[in-house]
């Protein structure tokens, strides 16, 4: 698909500082969805994790939505948006990834889900949503330049990771197609409403692939440390997060949210740092620095500030 180039108008949203404070809570929100993830996994098989994760996160939002009179869509038509969200943003991609965390380490598979921008802008291209235009592609490839310079993995492309890859390149794919469902179809729905929808739709259909695929009434009783996990990665990084994701994606765009994946592995090593004492290489800093250009650069204020259109 060729690049639209800088002489022709763009219609892409940039983002106030109030949603650039929201990208990066989000961003550490959704840094921790991967150690939590981990944490879980050692007894929870994939499927059942999400469909706890899912079910609890609902279980959060529902008194807020009753505390704001936000009501329940009404038959089919109403909840069919939210089904389809659901499926493309929760059910296919939360699965797809933590399948993928089955294979590979969780820091890998955050990078890889940094990818995102890269599907989100090219799917809300093709359905004409946003302009492809030159500053976002290269901002884009930026990014990624970045993330693979914070991690600094050397790939070993063996069968396992092979397959781990690309499980969760294929829920940076759905989180894509997401995006422009969201932007087109609940545009102006309540944030705290389109998350607990969506969320309720997907809990309901985790239920009967967990029951199918799981049987997660013949498992033991995970213990305390997987609870208080599950707890964080519902209430966190699953509910928290999509009534910020709903607010950002409806003030600033559908490709403008999903920059947030490329903050993500920034994320995840502060809070290592913080919480884990794990230390901080040069690499990582560079790595930082190259990702916080390829958001000046995709946002264009850059290029406003020495006199020239992005």
């Amino acid at each position: 698909m060729a690049v639209v180039q800088e002489r022709l108008p763009e219609t892409d949203l940039r983002m106030d500082e109030r949603d650039w404070s929201r990208l990066i809570f989000l961003s550490v929100l959704w840094g921790g969805t991967f150690f939590f993830t981990g944490v879980a996994l050692k007894e929870l098989p994939p499927l059942t994790l999400v469909f706890i994760r899912l079910s609890v996160a609902t279980l959060i939002l529902l008194p807020v939505l009753w505390a704001n009179r936000i009501p329940f869509p009404a038959g089919i038509a109403g909840w069919w948006p939210y089904a389809v969200m659901a499926l493309i943003n929760n059910v296919m991609p939360f699965s797809l990834l933590v399948m993928g965390q089955t294979y590979i380490p969780s820091g890998m598979a955050a990078v890889v889900n940094a990818t995102t921008p890269v599907f989100t802008v090219l799917v809300a291209a093709a359905f004409g949503e946003e302009r492809l235009i030159l500053r976002r592609v290269a901002g884009v490839l930026l990014g990624l330049c970045g993330v693979a310079i914070l991690k600094g993995y050397e790939f070993d492309i063996s069968s396992r990771q092979s397959i781990g890859i690309a499980l969760c390149l294929g829920a940076t794919t759905c989180f894509g197609f997401s995006a422009l469902w969201a932007r087109r179809k609940l545009g102006g729905a309540p944030p705290i409403g389109a998350a607990t929808f969506q969320l309720l739709s997907g809990a309901l259909m985790m239920l009967v692939l967990a029951s199918i695929f799981d049987r997660p009434w013949q498992l033991q009783i995970p213990g305390l440390t997987t609870w208080l996990a599950v707890l964080g990665l519902a209430s966190l990084s699953t509910a928290l997060a999509f009534i910020l994701f709903f607010q950002i994606i409806e003030r600033s765009g559908a490709s403008n949210v999903m920059l947030v994946t490329l903050l993500v592995p920034i994320s995840a090593i502060l809070l290592g740092y913080f919480f884990l004492d794990e230390r901080i290489e040069a690499r990582e800093i560079v790595g930082a620095l190259v990702i916080a250009s390829a958001l000046l650069v995709i946002d264009g204020r850059v290029f406003r500030v020495f006199g020239r259109s992005g």
